[in-house]
């Protein structure tokens, strides 16, 4: 079999290869992509021997550079706006209590089989004579075509050499909607705790790309039926879970939350790409568990669910080695996910609405994003009145948000003159002050603009004071 390769990059790589006398191909996800007819810019590119001379020759041709790692007998050649990696012929093994896996020097069949799955192991030629020929040593194509992931080996080796792939399984199963295959499946369940021999970063790196998946729920349902979810993301795990209260007869019991949240997910992932967007709405109830109550009257309840969860997210971003530059967004957003409901069920004043459009900020649209994909019932009238109600709550925020400019709120009055005005040092009581003047513009009493702020800050700085001091 053949493909048609237009990329000129690789025909260049190609063509230098010949120059020098390599046997290169491209494989992985590219081949696979190309039969599929999806497009791929990064290039994983096998070289039968030393890939990390090879990959400083094509650097120099191109006029790049190289990054090498050495251990891995890898190296990384960027490349306008894509990433070239050449990799050298090899085997790679996790040993018992290591992270990292030992790599030694291995021929083109040993790479091959070596890899996640056979879909993936494809290799199509780059070499002159061959170019474009497709290498398919485990009937990957057979495999594509049967839209089922199949290991090369048997499934115990290969999640054994490398647990991360029980990861990446759940991952091309949500990317491309492909099936486990049973025996594969099977051996995940049995292996799951050998992720924990994998480095947190990988871990979370290959659990964002679940979440950048079209469908992420189901990835995140092959973690959870196969106990990875546990060990990987305990706080989701325990969402999962039904609880019944029988009282006079009657069986009261709430919704499945992790069902509930995955349907979320899905929702909202047709409605952005914004990654940390997705992660709130795998966060938004991820404290209800803590939280849940039974009432004889009113049933099940969450109280408070929204604050407990938001204040848990810089934990989990540690947890996760998540970039904390996002914890602010992801926890603001989790605790104002309620807030829109509120004011669609009733709350209705000018100062409910002028608070979520200072809380919210830059972010309101992204909040009501999320809100519309929190609408979960089966009931099309009901979407339909709920969106309709989103609507006109949101026009009415950014109409206040505008008018009031409270996109950015914050008191007029600055801490310095605060404490210039009153004589006093760096203090709780500054911000006690500042708290007072930023309620007053919420409640509606004054404007959101500097001289009425100030004016109302003189005629009340001395009873501020002295209740704080009381």
């Amino acid at each position: 079999m053949k493909i048609e390769i237009q990329d000129n990059v690789l025909k260049q790589i190609g063509e230098i290869a010949d120059t020098h006398n390599y046997e290169i191909y491209v494989v992985g996800g590219y081949v696979r992509d190309r039969i599929l007819g999806f497009t791929k810019s990064d290039y994983d590119i096998t070289v039968v021997g030393d890939a990390i001379k090879f990959a400083n020759i094509v650097a120099k041709e191109l006029n790049s550079h190289v990054v090498e790692y050495a251990r891995f007998r890898t190296a990384l050649v960027p490349y306008r706006k894509v990433q070239i990696e050449f990799v050298g012929t090899r085997t790679e093994k996790y040993t018992e209590g290591s992270r990292k896996p030992e790599v030694k020097a291995g021929t083109l069949e040993d790479d091959i089989k070596r890899r996640d799955f056979t879909v993936n192991t494809m290799a199509a030629s780059l070499n002159k004579n061959t170019f474009g020929e497709v290498l398919d040593l485990f009937d990957g194509m057979k495999d594509l075509k049967n839209r089922i992931l199949v290991t090369p080996l048997d499934p115990i080796i290969t999640y054994k050499d490398d647990p991360l792939r029980m990861m990446r399984a759940a991952r091309f199963a949500s990317q491309l909607g492909f099936e486990i295959e049973t025996k594969s499946f099977e051996a995940i369940k049995q292996l799951h705790k050998e992720i924990k021999k994998i480095s947190q970063e990988r871990i979370t790196d290959e659990f964002l790309k679940i979440l950048k998946t079209n469908k992420p729920s189901i990835g995140l349902n092959i973690l959870m039926d196969t106990g990875l979810l546990e060990i990987i993301f305990p706080e989701v795990y325990k969402l999962r879970g039904v609880d019944k209260v029988e009282k006079n007869g009657r069986v009261y019991a709430h919704k499945d939350v992790f069902y509930h949240t995955l349907e979320v997910v899905d929702n909202i992932c047709g409605m952005t790409d914004n990654i940390w967007l997705r992660f709130v709405a795998l966060m938004h109830d991820i404290a209800k568990p803590v939280t849940k109550r039974f009432h004889p009257i009113s049933g099940w309840t969450f109280h408070g669910h929204e604050e407990i969860g938001a204040k848990w997210q810089k934990g989990i971003f540690r947890d996760l080695k998540l970039p904390m530059e996002h914890h602010p967004y992801v926890e603001k957003l989790v605790r104002l996910h309620q807030r829109p409901m509120a004011l669609v069920d009733g709350e209705t004043t000018d100062s409910a609405y002028r608070r979520l459009a200072a809380f919210a900020g830059d972010d309101l649209e992204d909040l009501f994003i999320h809100c519309k994909a929190d609408i979960t019932t089966k009931n099309p009238k009901k979407v339909e009145q709920y969106l309709k109600n989103y609507e006109v709550v949101f026009a009415r925020i950014k109409e206040v948000q505008e008018n009031d400019h409270l996109r950015s709120f914050q008191s007029p009055v600055r801490g310095e003159e605060i404490m210039e005005i009153c004589k006093i040092k760096p203090s709780r009581l500054v911000g006690h002050i500042k708290n007072e003047i930023e309620e007053a513009i919420l409640e509606g009493i004054i404007p959101n603009e500097y001289d009425s702020a100030k004016k109302y800050f003189i005629e009340n700085k001395d009873k501020w004071i002295k209740e704080f001091n009381s």
